[in-house]
């Protein structure tokens, strides 16, 4: 038998085995100390007592210019990871050649929470929990507990520490998974910080931040102005391609129309090349200062065919537990029902909310029927009752505990019964002068309810889920083809989305009132925008005024509203067939 020596020669060149090539870059003059400008303070704190981050320990340090005037509330920069790119010498010099306002820097390190016994049991490290989460935790233990503390100090010369409590005075920056935390703050907090500086952002799946490219598309601009860093040597893991990532960020950024600017390199996943733009960031960042500046026109389509230049949401009243019910008749007025109170509110086309003096027990659902009548789901007797104008009442069924209703054109009626989170929905059918019936069950905790333009489908918010469900309606009225159908954002701090109210424009597009904000999906039961609301948890909504292109919310106690360019599609009018859908 043959033996064979097999020979295998490898061939390894040099650059296999290369170290990546030194970072090197330009210092900038801000960055250096000079003579005859003058240097601000450096105060070191300690921060263990908060109540949102219970048990947690860490230093801060406070940055005081040496031309701080108390009389006069300073301008904030926060920036995690504690002090950060020669940041006190670049402010010192920026504010002292007029590149930036007086600012007091806040620098802050991530909490720990100390074990009992260091020699048994590790330092628990809270920044990936504090840093990489979404929501608006770090912003509120800002706002609520940090700038407290500061403002409680002085500098050695006996200053008082005044910060100005306004949005466009006030950035922050950060470093990697610090960089994400300070989007967030002023992603979550837009009227609080409204400038944002992010060096190699983690904004990959560690802990939801991947979702930020999608969300900025979708949302309505925000007043923010943000400048990213990264090179393109950056980490590839488990978790994402950083670089990938901020360049996906920064093409979000520009698709929606905010102000961003960004200088990329070759570097790897550290703080030189962030150290080395530090003041041009700054710069950029505080240029124009105080003008606030304006977000450019979004491209996101059905944003721009929503809304309308210059028109924001208006107050219309407040002080009203508001749950459900909002509807609107032909006259162009909306009715809101005051669930405690047993009261029934109307706005009229001025935008003016009075109180109806009708007969109106306590009510959750209200709809409107092509009779004129308005229906109503009434709580306290759980009954289906409806009501003429001069507030005569017909019951029109009872032992029924709903929710949410709607009548169709043809005179039948949709009703959700929750039945409370644990157990299934039913979803009621009460035809003209028939006995209610159940034509589905099993949703977990239906909700809001709403029919298509053309009146030939039915749409259902499952508040307990991300969905919104479809039936197809049969010309008896039942339903067929039940289909989970509009996939809706869920916020990280939440298991659900919390959908409530559902209404459809003429375009035959589905708002419905969610803990993110009213999402506008189109017809096929994608989310193409989400319009945030000024305040309170949403409840429902409704188009009103005289030609139905205001939208009225009811979020907490009050109520808004919002002009669109757009209609809305109301039940008691002819069904009609919308355009089709892009698919």
């Amino acid at each position: 038998m043959k033996k064979y020596v097999c020979l295998v020669l490898i061939v390894l060149t040099g650059k296999a085995f290369a170290q990546p090539s030194p970072e090197i870059y330009a210092t900038d003059s801000a960055s250096v100390e000079h003579p005859g400008v003058p240097k601000g303070e450096l105060i070191k704190e300690r921060f263990d007592s908060s109540k949102i981050f219970p048990g947690t320990t860490r230093d801060y340090w406070i940055y005081i210019p040496a031309e701080y005037n108390p009389d006069h509330p300073a301008c904030v920069y926060i920036n995690q990871d504690g002090i950060q790119w020669n940041a006190p010498t670049v402010f010192d010099n920026l504010i002292h050649q007029k590149e930036m306002p007086i600012t007091i820097g806040i620098f802050i390190t991530p909490g720990i929470v100390k074990p009992l016994d260091s020699s048994q049991a590790l330092i628990r490290f809270n920044r990936s929990f504090e840093y990489d989460g979404l929501g608006d935790a770090y912003a509120r233990f800002l706002l609520e507990e940090i700038l407290p503390a500061v403002e409680k100090h002085h500098s050695a010369d006996g200053r008082p520490i005044h910060l100005s409590k306004s949005g466009n005075d006030r950035a922050i920056g950060g470093s990697s998974s610090g960089a994400v935390c300070a989007f967030t703050v002023a992603w979550e907090r837009p009227q609080d910080f409204s400038k944002v500086f992010s060096s190699i952002g983690t904004y990959i799946g560690l802990r939801g931040a991947e979702r930020y490219p999608t969300l900025i598309r979708k949302y309505e601009p925000k007043p923010l102005k943000i400048f990213l860093q990264d090179g393109s040597n950056d980490l590839n893991i488990y978790a994402g391609d950083w670089w990938m990532a901020n360049q996906t960020m920064e093409r979000a950024l520009v698709f929606a129309g905010y102000r961003v600017n960004h200088v990329w390199g070759e570097g790897q996943h550290n703080g030189q090349q962030g150290r080395a733009i530090f003041p041009q960031a700054m710069r950029w960042l505080w240029k124009d200062w105080p003008q606030t500046g304006s977000p450019e026109p979004t491209k996101n389509q059905m944003l721009s065919d929503l809304l309308i230049p210059g028109e924001t949401w208006t107050l219309v009243g407040e002080k009203y537990r508001f749950t459900e019910g909002a509807a609107v008749n032909a006259l162009g007025e909306s009715f809101f029902q005051d669930i405690p109170n047993s009261k029934t509110y109307k706005v009229d086309t001025g935008g003016k909310l009075s109180e109806l003096n009708v007969n109106a027990k306590r009510a959750s659902g209200t709809s409107f029927g092509p009779d004129g009548r308005r229906y109503v789901i009434a709580g306290a007797t759980n009954q289906v009752i409806a009501y003429n104008v001069a507030g005569e009442e017909s019951v029109l069924a009872d032992s029924i505990s709903g929710n949410d209703i709607v009548v169709a054109h043809n005179g039948n009626i949709y009703v959700t019964a929750p039945e409370g989170t644990e157990k299934p929905s039913k979803l009621y059918l009460i035809r003209p002068g028939e006995k209610k019936q159940i034509v589905d069950e099993g949703l977990k905790f239906a909700n809001g309810l709403v029919l298509s333009p053309d009146q030939t489908l039915l749409y259902v918010t499952e508040s307990a889920t991300h969905w919104v469900w479809i039936y197809h309606i049969r010309p008896d009225g039942t339903l067929e083809y039940k289909q989970h159908y509009g996939w809706l954002h869920v916020r990280d701090t939440d298991e659900n989305a919390w959908s409530d109210g559902l209404r459809c424009d003429t375009a035959g597009r589905v708002y419905v009132t969610t803990r993110m904000g009213i999402q506008v999906m189109d017809q096929v039961g994608r989310v193409n925008a989400i319009i945030p609301i000024p305040a309170g948890q949403p409840s429902n909504l409704c188009f009103g005024g005289k030609n139905f292109d205001i939208l009225y919310l009811t979020a907490g106690d009050k109520v808004f509203c919002r002009r669109l360019r757009t209609r809305g599609a109301n039940n008691f009018e002819i069904p009609y067939k919308p355009a089709p859908p892009r698919l």
